[in-house]
């Protein structure tokens, strides 16, 4: 591993919202059901936006051989055919916690912390570089562990969401590990410059604050 990618990796060891104090309540058992239907909801609104910052991303690769990496992530989200894909499963998530789909599809309790942070992840990759765009997924290097964690955490403090629920965590165990090395390698690739190098490190760091953010808003209005 050089060096590059050891700066890589720690920005999100350090920064990665696996470390808010809201997630580490939330694994240990400890968010009311107000609170934890409160981040479904709003973190539904990040979920929605995923597959709209991926196809930004797609349309700034020029390589038929990059958009045919990067074009089942969009998939991934939307699914093949309808009742596929991480936002039904997100939605799927809701209902077990009792909140209608309805309300998740309206937004209308999104809190405008969450509206903002969103926003500006969404217009980095609507004007950044494909190198700041990919190099700001690789949050995803931890989403592995995060959702092993997550879902322990659901099965064994919070049974009375229903575990067909958890689908959206499972499926992303493999997903982000895959995602992850598809973006590192690219990454790594790209930034041959210092100031590459630096460009790359920034838009992760930023990526971390976006997801820090959320999760700010949500502990002060449900906490």
């Amino acid at each position: 591993m050089n060096e590059f990618e050891k700066a890589l990796r720690a920005v999100p060891a350090r920064r990665y919202h696996h470390l808010h104090p809201f997630n580490r309540r939330m694994h240990d058992g400890l968010l009311s059901k107000e609170e934890l239907r409160g981040w479904i909801l709003n973190r539904f609104h990040y979920q929605r936006h995923i597959p709209i910052k991926d196809a930004l991303i797609l349309a700034k690769l020029e390589d038929p051989a990059l958009r045919r990496i990067w074009i089942h992530r969009i998939t991934d989200q939307d699914g093949s055919e309808p009742g596929e894909g991480g936002i039904e499963r997100w939605l799927q998530l809701g209902e077990a916690a009792g909140i209608p789909r309805a309300d998740l599809w309206s937004g209308a309790g999104v809190l405008p912390g969450v509206r903002l942070a969103v926003d500006g992840y969404v217009n980095l990759c609507r004007t950044g570089s494909p190198l700041e765009c990919v190099a700001s997924s690789l949050t995803e290097l931890f989403a592995p562990d995060l959702m092993r964690t997550r879902i322990a955490a659901f099965e064994k403090h919070y049974p009375w969401i229903d575990p067909e629920g958890l689908h959206y965590f499972r499926a992303r165990v493999g997903q982000g590990r895959r995602d992850s090395g598809e973006a590192l390698a690219l990454v790594l690739d790209w930034a041959r410059t210092e100031a590459d190098r630096t460009k790359a490190i920034k838009a992760l760091e930023y990526k971390c604050e976006v997801l820090w953010t959320l999760l700010d808003a949500v502990d002060r209005a449900y906490t």
